[in-house]
């Protein structure tokens, strides 16, 4: 009997499925977040509660996405044999339809400003990299192009990234007729990182004109899903933003998506004891 591995430290849905490493379809996630229909949904989980995982597994599953041609490459198959095909329709019709754009925020975890900066400025570039597909089009006018091109660069004028998610936001639109779906996992990290490093003052003002931009007048913005492990504080960087869905892991809301629940725990020793391997699980 071919036992499945367990995905210890995977957090790509494709090289989950693709893989076939043993996981828990937890693809449920996405018509509940169809339903509920939230503008900005903060869920606040602690580590190793699948975070990343879960929002890999919406950007295959919404995301129209292109090679730097301009050509669709149709991720539908890795969803499968998956709850989520048992959702109709009405739900079904949302798969592959929008543009993504997805930001982890894990590596801005540094010692000082300036380097945190660079790589949270990095990650962002790495987005319009991806998507430079929209250059190649006449959506875009020149002085628009240009200003592509120079947060690709990665150029030292801050400036430029205070609006750089929102303005991405807008050349994807545009180009694909479509608003758009943000992803951003560990929003806190820089936010915590900072604050035990001395810069968190600093540090709030930047990620704070960053997000705003993206999250609270963003006019090409169908919604956005974030993740971390902190609750949102008064001075947070979502102050003043009205729509603000907060989901923590105190809330009944979405609980079976994170995480493992007891049942999934015994089918999984279950599963394994049957190649005598359920002590691997429980270490895992």
């Amino acid at each position: 009997m071919f036992v499945k591995a367990l995905p210890v430290g995977v957090d790509d849905f494709e090289k989950l499925v693709t893989r076939d490493y043993y996981f828990v379809d937890k693809t449920e996630f996405i018509k509940k977040l169809l339903e509920v229909k939230g503008d900005v949904n903060l869920f606040t989980r602690p580590r190793r509660f699948g975070k990343t995982l879960n929002l890999s597994m919406l950007q295959y599953f919404f995301e129209d996405t292109r090679d730097n041609e301009g050509r669709k490459i149709d991720h539908a198959g890795l969803f499968d044999g998956l709850d989520i095909m048992r959702a109709g329709n009405r739900i079904l019709s949302h798969m592959g339809q929008y543009p993504v754009i997805f930001l982890s925020l894990k590596s801005t975890k540094q010692a000082d400003m300036a380097t945190a900066v660079w790589m949270l400025k990095k990650q962002i570039a790495g987005e319009y990299i991806r998507h430079q597909y929209v250059l190649s089009s006449d959506h875009l006018m020149e002085p628009e192009k240009e200003l592509y091109h120079k947060v690709i660069s990665m150029t030292d004028d801050n400036r430029v990234y205070a609006d750089a998610i929102a303005f991405l936001s807008k050349c994807l639109a545009k180009y694909h007729r479509q608003k758009v779906i943000l992803l951003i996992d560990e929003y806190d990290v820089p936010l915590e990182n900072a604050y035990f490093a001395g810069f968190y003052q600093e540090m709030t003002v930047f990620v704070r004109s960053v997000m705003e931009s993206a999250l609270k007048t963003n006019e090409d913005l169908k919604f956005a899903v974030i993740t971390g492990c902190l609750r949102v504080s008064r001075e947070s960087i979502f102050t003043g933003l009205n729509n603000l869905n907060v989901i923590s892991i105190l809330s009944d809301s979405f609980a079976e998506c994170f995480g493992f629940t007891r049942h999934e725990v015994a089918d999984l020793l279950t599963y394994y004891e049957q190649e005598d391997k359920a002590e691997e699980v429980q270490e895992w």
